[in-house]
């Protein structure tokens, strides 16, 4: 094992969290036997221990037999020497199990995030996707550590139980009768202790939600004095979730107490028992010896036992959790049968809101509901959550197509666009293939650049958050020029930047993407002023189509949107 071998998502079997561990556990099945092979020969050796102890006792101390007495201490350095190197390969693959379960758990997650794409927030809230990356996959990975040392207690359990059968019945059946009825002393704890893992987990998972909630808006709730509300609010969830994890704890020191207080009378009672049959000269010395040494092993593997007890039960609520986001489904999913890519400069139209947006123009689409243009604007990326067959680029739906060739023409950049953090000339061109210096110069990003010791080399924050608002806006513009899709879709790409900024950008978007599809939603006139074609949407639908000039004066309609824009912008 000269490196951790490669980890392979695969498909997994997410019916149920026990079909999904055990897939798991199939998936890395030859660590996971060599892991169990170790840990058997390891506790084995711990088992033996005690019987090659007491027969050194009976040959060599009480005969006074020098000779049988260094044979039998050679067996025991043997059997020591035996047992530290299986010990240590026993760690070496448990660890190796331990991560290769932890970081299936990791790609299988960021798999599925991708596969779900803008369906992910929708279905499924941040705090619980942040909560199977760092705590759920720790619980994971430690059933599958646990798995080597309780194969080996199961083995050493009934070896053990074998040569006491062998020495004295009485207290082999002890053995094999007494070991099963303290696990089942302690099996009723585990139930409850299962649900309220559960409560505490998802509790855990609400409240990094509202953490993540409100680092994201600090800002907001400064601008508006609520820090305190939310403040108060984090703290009640705080201290309910401590609650829970206290309800977990007390059953917890109840279970490890039962692993010390049970397995220790169980060694009182096989001790005295060997010592009435030592007294009563039913048993040697020797084997009086190694009745204790087998009492005291035997304390291992009860205690291995009810610890993978516990780790299941904590590993099968985590794989709840897991199951849960696999079992998600994108809104739209990939074709059966994909149909042929249309060809270039293809007519975008969407038949629901009768919008057409022809080839090489730059087209805006204005609405007094923000919100009706940009569900528009998801519909021409296929991004919505409930997406049809309605919109097609050249006579050709867009469900119809590989996900990828439309992600490759047709890109949609809305508001809630983030940065990434990383190098800044990484975050804005991501393909690698993009002229930055231009789509900085189109978006009015040149200041900031200028600002940034390091220019392209600095080094972008967490959603970029050591940029204002406006400049985070104009960087996202930024990315989405240098990626320079055929049709691109901007929604609302100005609303944080002042009107000279904004005039700007206007006049070097149209010179920009000269000769290429681009759809704006906006209700700027500074934009409008200098779009080719602007169609007027209300409720959903499409009701004029012309140049912003052509509008102003003859829709009505138009002209109070557009002109009460100004109004709140003055």
């Amino acid at each position: 094992m000269k490196s951790l071998p490669v980890v392979e998502p695969g498909t997994p079997d997410h019916r149920s969290p026990g079909r999904f561990l055990w897939w798991l556990a199939r998936q890395q099945l030859p660590t996971l036997a060599g892991g169990m092979a170790f840990g058997i020969v390891w506790m084995s050796c711990q088992a033996v221990m005690p019987a090659v102890l007491g027969r050194a006792i009976d040959l060599g101390v009480a005969d006074k037999d020098q000779q049988q007495l260094l044979l039998w201490a050679g067996v025991m350095l043997m059997i020591g020497l035996l047992q530290a190197v299986t010990g240590i390969m026993r760690h070496r693959f448990a660890v190796t199990n331990w991560l290769t379960a932890s970081y299936r758990i990791v790609q299988l997650t960021t798999r599925q995030s991708v596969r779900l794409g803008g369906s992910l927030p929708r279905k499924v809230s941040t705090g619980e996707v942040i909560a199977i990356g760092t705590t759920d996959l720790d619980h994971i990975g430690n059933v599958m550590d646990v798995t080597a040392r309780f194969a080996g207690a199961i083995v050493s359990f009934f070896l053990v139980s074998a040569i006491l059968l062998s020495t004295s019945v009485q207290l082999g059946l002890v053995v094999l009768i007494g070991v099963p009825l303290l696990l089942l002393v302690m099996g009723p704890l585990l139930k409850p202790l299962q649900a309220r893992s559960a409560v505490e987990r998802q509790m855990r998972s609400d409240l990094s939600n509202t953490g993540t909630d409100i680092v994201g808006g600090l800002r907001v709730l400064r601008g508006i004095g609520g820090e305190g509300v939310f403040l108060d609010r984090y703290r009640r969830e705080s201290q309910a979730t401590r609650t829970a994890a206290v309800n977990v704890a007390k059953l917890q020191s109840v279970l490890d107490a039962l692993q010390v207080f049970l397995p220790g009378v169980f060694v009182v009672l096989v001790v005295w028992l060997g010592a009435r049959s030592a007294v009563a000269g039913e048993i040697s010395a020797g084997e009086l010896v190694a009745f204790y040494g087998y009492s005291a092993f035997l304390m291992l593997p009860l205690r291995t036992a009810t610890e993978f007890a516990n780790k299941l039960i904590r590993g099968r609520v985590a794989a709840s959790r897991v199951c849960r986001v696999m079992a998600l489904e994108p809104d739209v999913v990939e074709p059966a049968s994909p149909a042929a890519v249309p060809a270039p400069d293809s007519e975008l139209h969407d038949a629901r809101s009768g919008l057409r947006v022809r080839p090489g123009l730059l087209t805006a689409i204005v609405s007094d509901q923000p919100d009706d243009s940009a569900l528009l604007a998801d519909r021409l990326g296929l991004c919505a959550a409930e997406q049809d067959d309605e919109v097609h680029l050249g006579g050709t739906p867009l469900t119809s197509l590989r996900h990828a060739d439309v992600r490759e023409r047709i890109m949609v950049s809305d508001t809630g666009a983030a940065l990434f953090a990383g190098r800044l000339a990484d975050r804005i061109d991501e393909r690698g293939t993009g002229d930055v210096e231009k789509a900085l110069f189109t978006a009015s990003a040149e200041d900031i650049l200028e600002a940034l010791p390091e220019g392209l080399e600095s080094v972008v924050t967490e959603k970029g958050r050591s940029f204002s608002g406006g400049q985070r806006q104009r960087l996202v513009l930024a990315r989405a020029l240098a990626a320079d899709p055929e049709i691109l879709v901007l929604v609302e790409p100005t609303s944080a930047v002042d009107a000279h900024t904004e005039a700007r950008i206007a006049d070097r978007l149209r010179a920009h993407r000269a000769g290429r599809t681009t759809v704006v939603t906006t209700v700027s006139p500074l934009l409008l002023d200098a779009v080719d074609e602007v169609a007027f949407l209300v409720d959903g639908r499409v009701v004029a189509v012309g140049t912003h000039t052509d509008l102003l004066s003859k829709v009505a309609a138009y002209r109070r949107v557009v002109v009460r824009d100004v109004e709140a912008a003055v």
